[in-house]
C-alpha cells in the first residue's frame, strides 16, 4: 500500500508537469518567427456577437505561403471585429481585407526584433521550468507529509525523491529542448 501512495504522488507530479511542459508548448507557438503560421493568430480572442470568441472559432485560418496568414471569416460581417483583435495584439501585424477574406503579410524580422524575440522565448522556457520546478516542490511535500504520517519509510522517500528528480530533469530537457527549437526557428532568415 504504501508504495502505491508514493506511486499516485509520483503519477500526480509527472501528469502535472505534462501539462506544465504543453503550455510552454501552446505559448511558444504564438510567438512569430519569420514563417506564417496559423498558431499565430488562433488563440487571439474576438469580440463576436457581444461575446469574446477564440478567432479559430469564427474564422478558418490557412498558411498559402511562407510569410502570408489568411483568414476566411464564416460570417463576412466579422470582418472588423477580426482586424481590431489582430491590431490590438502584440504580434505587431497588419492586416488588410478584400470584403471576404483577411490577409496579414508577415514583414522579414529585423535582426533586432530577433534577439527580441528570442529574450522572450528565453522568459517564456524559464516560466515553464519554474512551473515544472513548483510542481516537483509539492510532490517533494507530498512525500515528507506521507513519511510524517508514518504511511511510508525513509527509504521510501529516498527512492521517491530520486524517482521525482528524475522526472524533474525528464520534463526540464523536454522545456529545454522546445526552447531551442523555437529559438532557431525564429533565427532562422
Amino acid at each position: 500500500m504504501t508504495d502505491d501512495m508514493l506511486r499516485g504522488v509520483l503519477a500526480d507530479a509527472e501528469r502535472k508537469m505534462a501539462k506544465a511542459v504543453e503550455a510552454l508548448q501552446h505559448d511558444l507557438a504564438t510567438i512569430r518567427t519569420g514563417r506564417a503560421s496559423p498558431a499565430l493568430v488562433d488563440r487571439l480572442h474576438v469580440e463576436y456577437y457581444g461575446s469574446d470568441m477564440p478567432l479559430q472559432q469564427v474564422a478558418g485560418i490557412t498558411v498559402p505561403e511562407p510569410r502570408l496568414i489568411v483568414i476566411q471569416p464564416w460570417d463576412k460581417r466579422s470582418i472588423p471585429a477580426l482586424e481590431k483583435a489582430i491590431m490590438k495584439s502584440e504580434l505587431g501585424l497588419t492586416p488588410s481585407n478584400d470584403g471576404n477574406v483577411i490577409r496579414i503579410v508577415l514583414p522579414q524580422l529585423t535582426e533586432e526584433r530577433r534577439r527580441d524575440l528570442v529574450r522572450l522565448v528565453h522568459r517564456r522556457v524559464e516560466d515553464g521550468r519554474v512551473a515544472v520546478r513548483n510542481v516537483r516542490r509539492e510532490a517533494h511535500n507530498d512525500i515528507r507529509d506521507l513519511r510524517k504520517e508514518n504511511m511510508i519509510t525513509e527509504d521510501d522517500v529516498r527512492e521517491g525523491e530520486a524517482r521525482l528528480q528524475k522526472i524533474t530533469d525528464r520534463f526540464i530537457a523536454e522545456a529545454d529542448q522546445l526552447g531551442q527549437k523555437k529559438e532557431a526557428e525564429v533565427m532562422e532568415v
